[in-house]
């Protein structure tokens, strides 16, 4: 018997490296889509972080049962859910860069655009179409170009405000162009 017991730490303790190392590498993006996601300030940001952890926890629960799983889809999956599930408590924004979009707004352009989710899967996320899905991303990305503007002009000629630069970024992603983080 004592000896399933250690096999069965080592194994434990296996599993536990494998996760730590899982978010040693996607925590970072992971932070900053859910600080995307709630538009909070990257210096100020509990309610991302609450979401981050919660969503790591769900997570580790199920580490040990994932088997040709994207542990980062998985983790992505859930913390978009939990952010939808939440987000009539966090309404507006609070000063990020997307705080000029709506929950559900910020939700399809964070996945779409800095998260590069295909259409589909969004559409199945929010239970809505593809069609949808495409027409709040248009919407939204004008919506943060309008916002750039009239941001860059109360900054005047000394450079673009921050919703004009994500604006920029996100058509340029939206155009295919752009990186992975291109909406940042």
């Amino acid at each position: 018997m004592g000896r399933q017991s250690s096999e069965h730490d080592r194994e434990r303790a296996y599993r536990t490296r494998e996760f730590d190392a899982f978010v040693a590498g996607a925590a970072g993006r992971l932070l900053h889509t859910a600080t995307l996601l709630t538009a909070e300030p990257r210096g100020r940001n509990p309610y991302a972080r609450d979401l981050l952890t919660a969503s790591l926890a769900h997570t580790y629960a199920v580490w040990g049962r994932l088997r040709d799983e994207d542990p980062y889809d998985l983790t992505r999956r859930d913390l978009a859910a939990r952010f939808a599930r939440g987000a009539w408590r966090h309404h507006g924004g609070h000063g990020g860069v997307l705080s000029a979009l709506g929950p559900r707004e910020r939700l399809v352009v964070v996945l779409r655009l800095y998260e590069g989710v295909a259409e589909e899967q969004v559409a199945a996320l929010l239970g809505v179409s593809e069609a949808r899905v495409r027409a709040v991303c248009a919407r939204s990305v004008t919506t943060l170009r309008d916002a750039g503007r009239r941001d860059s002009g109360a900054a005047g000629a000394g450079g673009t405000a921050g919703a004009a630069g994500a604006a920029g970024s996100v058509a340029h992603r939206e155009t295919g162009a752009g990186s992975a983080g291109a909406a940042a």
